[in-house]
């Protein structure tokens, strides 16, 4: 039997793709314990996620909350060693590239206890996106590699790792989407009724500023002149739209709403024209949908989405913006197809490499010396 693996989440996207993973190490009996650093937690959507992810409680919650990224991951490792310190683990498993993904790989690390990464490999190189330095970080420290696309691959071995190292096991967040899309629930928006353009927008790139966030709000009544949009709005832009006193010229055509479930969240996904996000995650989710997909980012981590899948980049330009948005209403929106491996099966080639790894089947050296 496989020694203990702590998984750590930090986020709801993190939710997202440790559930299949857990799923599919349960089924294998193997022992492991869920822990939440409590980095982004909002006791309602939380519980939501949970639920409807039908994921375990978390065995541990570090309660970290908010806070500079200094000040949090600092927090996170002080909290988290003490953790490790007591359960003994023999693996650490962190996804994704928020703070307490590269927070708990350094204790691991620190501690001599083996890292396995999931979702790594992505680079967007953009050094100023605190989550590229986290992802760098924590592919360097990582004994164990687990990538969702070929293109992960080639930037693991171009910064030295060893190929035994890295496994191409496709996408866990769509695992998540396969395993739900059937129960995807009507969130009943009032006055959603036909065609309706889907909009996330969170990254400080885009609402930290006034200026910016203003062209946003008037892109927006400008979009919702040829088409309902509907923008579950982030806690984040919220306060930033009501500090500069922004709203939505006709509220009617562009309708604010609370940041919704995984089930709701998926079905506005499944049912929209197109989505407007700068969500990493969202672009890989519209993709396996065939959902036209406009990315307000001057570069992504997930080029897949945009060489094979569904994905525009238009950046800041809010020209840009309309004329893709005018293509897709007009019948000219992009096409793309579903990436190899995206399949719903990712959790069970992961649980397959681990256990693999006591009985032998795996190649892998640990590279510790």
């Amino acid at each position: 039997m496989l020694s203990l693996i702590l998984h750590v989440v930090g986020a709801r996207p993190n939710f997202m793709k440790a559930a299949p993973v857990i799923r599919a190490l349960h089924a294998r009996s193997v022992p492991q314990m869920l822990v939440h650093t409590g980095q982004h937690y909002d006791e309602r959507m939380s519980d939501i996620f949970f639920r409807q992810l039908e994921m375990p409680r978390p065995d541990v919650n570090l309660e970290v909350g908010s806070g500079s990224h200094a000040v949090q991951t600092a927090e996170i490792m002080v909290r988290f060693e003490r953790v490790v310190q007591e359960h003994q683990p023999g693996w650490v498993m962190v996804y994704g590239d928020v703070n307490s993904t590269v927070a708990c790989a350094l204790v691991a690390a620190k501690l001599g206890v083996r890292i396995a990464h999931v979702e790594a490999g992505l680079r967007s190189f953009d050094r100023s996106m605190p989550e590229e330095i986290n992802r760098v970080l924590t592919d360097r420290i990582s004994d164990l590699l687990f990538t969702p696309s070929e293109d992960g691959d080639a930037n693991l071995l171009h910064e030295g790792i060893r190929a035994d190292q890295i496994h191409r096991v496709g996408n866990c967040m769509i695992d998540t989407l396969v395993r739900l899309l059937g129960k995807a629930q009507d969130p009943r928006v009032p006055g959603l009724d036909g065609a309706y353009a889907l909009v996330t927008l969170h990254r400080p790139s885009n609402v930290d500023e006034p200026h910016r966030l203003a062209e946003i709000t008037a892109a927006l009544d400008r979009l919702g002149q040829r088409i309902r949009v509907v923008f579950p709005i982030h806690p984040r832009t919220r306060k930033r739209m009501a500090d500069s006193g922004l709203q939505p010229a006709n509220p009617a055509r562009v309708v604010l709403i609370e940041p919704q479930g995984y089930l709701e969240f998926l079905w506005l996904q499944q049912h929209a024209r197109f989505i407007l996000t700068d969500s990493g995650g969202i672009q890989e989710e519209a993709t396996y949908l065939g959902v036209p997909c406009l990315t307000m980012r001057e570069n992504t981590e997930r080029p897949i989405t945009c060489t094979t899948g569904t994905n525009i980049l238009v950046g800041q330009d809010m020209d840009r913006v309309r004329e893709q948005a005018d293509r897709i209403l007009d019948g000219h929106g992009k096409t793309g197809r579903i990436p190899p491996l995206w399949d719903g099966k990712a959790g069970e080639r992961i649980a397959e490499v681990m256990v693999g790894l006591e009985s032998g089947t795996t190649d892998y050296a640990d590279g510790r010396g």
